[in-house]
């Protein structure tokens, strides 16, 4: 997607660039490249901490989280949202002779996730050994979360600089800006989001079935006399 979405662009804004790359370059180029900011690509990411919740049953846990494994509940859940944020800026000069302009994109990418929350069935006393056990789980899920984040972010980092390589890009006069943010809202938007989502397939991982049946057995099948009825849950 994004070196379909690159060939097309570069197409657009480098045109006036090609045929003149082994010729001295215009006053206006020499305007653009050494008098215009360089481009820039800022990528932040950002991490907001979280919370345990005990207060929900793990039946109710089992609806919230809507696919659970067949024949299996959902004793504990990590819920978060990633937010990706792209905003566009940058200088612009025009040349009124050859009908081109040049910008020096300045591209701010923004990475969140909204403050995890970890439920642990309210079943499960705190300090038991079931809820340290389901606790444990849950905190590898957002271990997993926060160190997917660092990733993307050298990922998206890179494919900027590959993308922009801290030029300027040409364009016919009053297109450039148009060119860019359709380029960020069809491209690049839907890539970051993508790369965000990746992380499900670490999560699904952890959720394997050898570790619900490892759950089942641990605390001396504390949590299974739970779930079964065998064991006074807590209120």
């Amino acid at each position: 997607m994004i070196l379909r979405m690159r060939t097309a662009l570069f197409l657009l804004l480098a045109c006036v660039t090609l045929g003149v790359q082994a010729q001295p370059r215009t006053p206006f180029q020499v305007r653009c490249e050494d008098t215009i900011s360089k481009t820039v690509s800022v990528l932040t990411a950002q991490q907001n901490g979280y919370s345990i919740d005990t207060h929900l049953p793990y039946k109710a846990l089992t609806v919230m989280k809507g696919m659970a494994r067949a024949n299996t509940w959902v004793l504990g859940l990590t819920k978060t949202d990633s937010r990706v944020a792209i905003a566009l800026a940058g200088p612009m000069l025009q040349d009124p002779v050859s009908g081109y302009e040049c910008v020096a994109p300045q591209i701010t990418v923004t990475l969140t996730y909204a403050p995890v929350v970890i439920y642990v069935g309210r079943e499960f006393v705190p300090g038991s050994c079931a809820y340290d056990e389901i606790l444990a789980h849950e905190l590898r899920h957002m271990k997993t979360y926060m160190e997917h984040l660092p990733r993307v972010e050298k990922t998206v980092r890179a494919a900027l600089a590959r993308r922009f390589e801290a030029r300027p890009l040409y364009a016919p006069s009053g297109t450039a800006k148009a060119a860019l943010a359709r380029e960020i809202d069809t491209g690049w938007l839907p890539y970051v989001k993508a790369e965000m989502r990746k992380v499900e397939t670490l999560q699904a991982a952890i959720d394997s079935p050898q570790e619900y049946a490892r759950l089942g057995k641990a605390c001396k099948g504390e949590i299974q006399n739970i779930l079964s009825g065998k064991a006074a849950p807590a209120n």
